[in-house]
């Protein structure tokens, strides 16, 4: 598994920006198909929100890789 760190730098990111800042996927609108297609979960539960805010402390999952979710 792989387990990626993501530092906030507000007080939210969005869950398609989330994985195109990552690097999991290239662009937002493919953030959206992998959220939209029910591929990512978000502290354990799939979510279909492709704008969900994602706060500090959280944990999106995508496969095998895992991003933890800090504050700056």
């Amino acid at each position: 598994m792989q387990k990626l760190s993501f530092t906030l730098d507000g007080e939210y990111v969005e869950l398609n920006q989330l994985l195109k800042l990552s690097g999991i996927c290239d662009s937002g609108g493919a953030g959206k198909m992998l959220v939209a297609q029910g591929n990512v979960s978000v502290d354990g539960q799939i979510e279909l929100r492709k704008t969900c805010k994602i706060r500090a402390g959280q944990v999106v999952s995508l496969g095998d890789v895992r991003i933890q979710v800090v504050a700056a």
